[in-house]
């Protein structure tokens, strides 16, 4: 009797935790988007209104009901839930039209995650262990690209399907990618026993990055490589060969900076952004006026002028945030990062198979690399990318893959009854 009255216990505290946190997000989300329609009401209509009260039922919905549906951890939907309500509601300050677009990758997203986790969730034998399948479609995402692909602003990752719709197909590779990783570790034993067997992840990867410096795309190459070099830190242990991999990853970097122009560029405006501060270097500088400008509490949401930044609804939509909310929120987004990696690593660890190990690790890995890349573009840290910061940033492409790589991180926690808490 004592065990079941704690069990209930703990059931009830867990059921009013999920009820807290749900409708704390729906009154930031509320008040958000309240603030806006009192600042620029002249810009609001009806349409808008509708979509906005569409987002908020969308993902009170979400945090109700997908927890249900999915088992596992409970926590990881509120996580995003939190990061792509803050970056909406900058994204709509800065731009109604896009914003309203950006509502309505939402609710996509979340039909496409419900899909997602579904199918993993009743198929996955036809998705286990299949490393060659996983090549072949993330190499299959390089060559349409490559023949298909417009150059833009120095790289060339995106295909133009009609007027003013564009698919940037590197964005999917990063989950083809990642299943790869996890086939190749889920079957590590008889890749092993094969004669150069356990360096065909290697040799993938590396053709990989190349062709990304060929697109021109080198934060998803930084994404790629950081993804591969620690899952072999901690599936393999083989110190010398990651240490000879990062060697050779440097030696590579020179080289691609030698060869191509606009690889740089980025490094150029990284190193001193004021030689050329009406031109090339203009965002980034904006950028950082944009976080000193905000301070520690920001101008307030409406306020402030995000609109100076460059590409600020995607790329730079950090110190947008930043200028208007503020560096306390800045850390609040960094936290939110740390404890969703933290979350998927400790699923990643506690799973006894290693292919779901290697899934959450991958997944993991790819929120990780992503947010950091992205942060120290705009920090000034390393030099810019052009990649997309997760749940937050506008893209339909990126909305929809991370959403997928989120419904993959979920079914990982469905597999194996661990206290996720």
């Amino acid at each position: 009797m004592k065990y079941n009255n704690i069990a209930f216990e703990s059931n009830t505290s867990k059921k009013g935790y999920a009820f807290t946190l749900t409708w704390l997000i729906f009154i930031i989300q509320f008040i958000g988007l309240l603030l806006l329609v009192i600042r620029q009401s002249e810009q609001f209509n009806i349409k808008l209104l509708g979509l906005s009260i569409g987002f908020l039922v969308a993902t009170l919905a979400s945090n109700i009901y997908i927890p249900r549906f999915t088992k596992g951890d409970n926590t990881l939907v509120y996580i995003v839930n939190m990061l792509y309500s803050i970056g909406l509601l900058v994204i709509l300050r800065l731009n109604i039209n896009t914003g309203v677009t950006h509502i309505i990758w939402y609710i996509l997203a979340f039909f496409v995650f419900v899909f997602v986790f579904y199918v993993l969730n009743n198929y996955i034998k036809f998705f286990k262990n299949k490393f060659w399948f996983y090549f072949a479609v993330t190499l299959l995402t390089f060559m349409v690209t490559l023949v298909l692909a417009n150059p833009a602003d120095g790289a060339r990752n995106w295909i133009r399907i009609t007027d003013g719709v564009t698919i940037q197909l590197s964005e999917f590779a990063k989950i083809s990618y990642i299943f790869m990783i996890a086939s190749f570790y889920g079957d590590y034993e008889k890749f092993s026993k094969q004669k150069y067997g356990k360096y065909y992840l290697n040799v993938a990867t590396y053709l990989f990055i190349g062709l990304f410096f060929l697109q021109g795309e080198l934060g998803t190459a930084m994404v790629f490589f950081a993804t591969f070099i620690l899952s072999m830190f901690v599936f393999e242990r083989d110190y010398l060969r990651m240490f000879v991999n990062i060697l050779l990853a440097f030696v590579g970097l020179f080289i691609a900076y030698k060869i191509f122009s606009h690889i740089r560029v980025r490094f150029d405006i990284w190193i001193d952004p004021w030689a050329d501060y009406q031109g090339r270097g203009y965002q980034i500088i904006q950028g950082l006026f944009a976080i000193a400008s905000g301070g520690m509490f920001g101008s307030g949401l409406g306020l402030g002028t995000p609109n100076m930044i460059p590409v600020s609804t995607s790329d730079f939509i950090i110190p947008a945030i930043i200028e208007e909310m503020g560096i306390f929120m800045g850390i609040g987004i960094t936290l939110l990062y740390a404890l969703l990696i933290y979350k998927g690593i400790k699923i990643a660890l506690t799973n006894r198979d290693d292919f779901y190990s290697a899934l959450a690790f991958g997944v993991s890995l790819v929120f990780a690399s992503q947010a950091l890349v992205m942060f120290g573009g705009v920090l000034k840290l390393i030099p810019l990318t052009g990649i997309t910061t997760p749940f937050m940033s506008y893209g339909g492409s990126s909305t929809l893959s991370s959403f997928i790589l989120l419904a993959v991180l979920q079914f990982t926690t469905s597999q194996k009854k661990v206290n996720y808490e």
